[in-house]
């Protein structure tokens, strides 16, 4: 064998993730908001602001690229929120580092000085907003009459009935003082030009961070609807918000305002995928936006498995089978594990250690749920070693304890924050049968 499969799978994912880079993607996107900014000799404000897990990071390349580019007496402020230990040192813009994914106080103060930073703006002046996953928790602003405390019961809730990033977001925004566009129309009539790093399968503007510079489609009585749905239960000073009309959010677009997406996961697959054909390796990309409960998709990852090895499709190996997306986790028991995590566990229960089938999935964020870990790597030999050391896979996976389940077999892939996400990463090495 040319190449060893567990350092083949994690350097896949190391590729994925440098296809995303802040540093490596956004310079070319801004060429042109800055010519057009020198064009116009307004010398008007120039503030930055954002939110995400890839914020700081975006706020630093930005500050690089216009120190080098822009017009030296141009007036270059902001405020970006990031994740803890996601914060990379700028010299105007300021960085605070916030809770994810539920919410702290630094989320709601981060929010309203962003909200302060952008009011009494004119026509000359300039907002840049830099977004990417994460931002939904890291930009929380109340509506009035919530607390910080209704948004936090009502996030975690979330978090733990399977729900997903779509209704999860539908709920935020209308609960919000800032995110569903309210942040654009608080612009108003500055120019506005929102870079996008996308973490949400099928990649829409509205759902991006919860869309705080985009006009939001959903409604009130959807919002309400979700919270039906999970039987999550909210507080008088919710239902009285949602019952009125300024609860709902802004539907008509900013007309100032331009949104240019910068990385994908579709980017990062490919990047993937052009990496593993240079190895020598077909490579079959199963889609950049696949959603549903962990648990069940790598059931059918299992049987499309069995079909590459018995049948030759729809790939024939050696074969590298990629996915991207963001996945759900019903929350049964108490262990600890993420999406990626709980997704090798429900596949080991199925493959039950097959020969030549390697697999990695993990964020591409550097963090795996609530733990320090991106995620983790299956092994054909990871099912026989998780039985000599007593592990019971299918009553770990029953109580979500999927991290608890690799850590063990020392099988986690630790990366520390990445300072980008285009989140999930799922790579599936299978080898002809010998």
């Amino acid at each position: 064998m040319p190449f060893d499969p567990q350092n083949l799978l994690t350097g896949l994912f190391h590729v994925a993730v440098a296809a995303a880079d802040p540093k490596k993607v956004l310079p070319g996107f801004l060429d042109k908001v800055l010519k057009d900014q020198s064009a116009n000799k307004s010398n008007g404000k120039v503030i930055v602001v954002g939110a995400g897990k890839a914020a700081a990071a975006m706020a630093a390349t930005f500050e690089n690229h216009w120190e080098e580019n822009f017009v030296k007496e141009s007036h270059l402020s902001g405020l970006v929120v990031t994740a803890y230990g996601h914060g990379v040192p700028c010299h105007q813009i300021e960085v605070i580092e916030a809770a994810h994914p539920v919410p702290d106080r630094n989320s709601e103060i981060a929010a309203q000085r962003i909200l302060n930073l952008v009011s009494d703006l004119n026509e000359n002046d300039l907002v840049i907003c830099l977004l990417s996953g994460g931002g939904s928790s890291l930009l929380a602003l109340p509506a009035q009459g919530i607390t910080l405390g209704d948004k936090q019961q009502i996030n975690q809730a979330l978090l733990k009935s399977g729900a997903d990033i779509n209704e999860m977001n539908c709920v935020r925004k209308h609960l919000s003082a800032i995110k569903g566009g309210r942040l654009a129309a608080a612009c108003a009539p500055a120019k506005l030009v929102t870079f996008a790093i996308s973490d949400v399968p099928g990649d829409d503007p509205a759902v991006i961070a919860s869309g705080p510079t985009e006009a939001d489609l959903t409604t009130i009585e959807q919002a309400l609807g979700i919270l039906k749905k999970y039987q999550i239960t909210i507080s008088d000073n919710v239902s009285q918000w949602l019952k009125s009309p300024k609860a709902e959010t802004p539907k008509k677009p900013y007309e100032s305002s331009i949104f240019q997406i910068i990385a994908t996961a579709k980017q990062s697959l490919k990047a993937a995928a052009a990496q593993a054909e240079e190895m020598g390796l077909k490579a079959l990309i199963l889609g950049d936006d696949l959603t549903g409960e962990s648990r069940q998709l790598a059931q059918s990852h299992a049987e499309l498995i069995t079909q590459v090895l018995e049948q030759g499709q729809p790939i024939k190996a050696p074969c590298v089978l990629l996915s991207g997306g963001e996945t759900t986790v019903k929350v049964r028991g108490n262990g600890r594990g993420g999406r990626n995590t709980e997704y090798l566990l429900s596949l080991a229960i199925r493959l039950q250690g097959l020969a030549n089938v390697y697999a990695l999935a993990a964020d591409t964020d550097g963090i795996d749920g609530l733990g320090d870990n991106a995620g983790a790597v299956l092994l054909p030999n990871s099912w026989l070693k998780a039985d000599k050391l007593g592990l019971n896979a299918v009553k770990m996976l029953e109580n979500n304890n999927s991290c608890s389940f690799f850590e063990a077999l020392e099988g986690l892939v630790v990366t520390g924050p990445t300072q980008t996400n285009v989140n999930d990463f799922r790579a599936i090495l299978v080898l002809p049968e010998k």
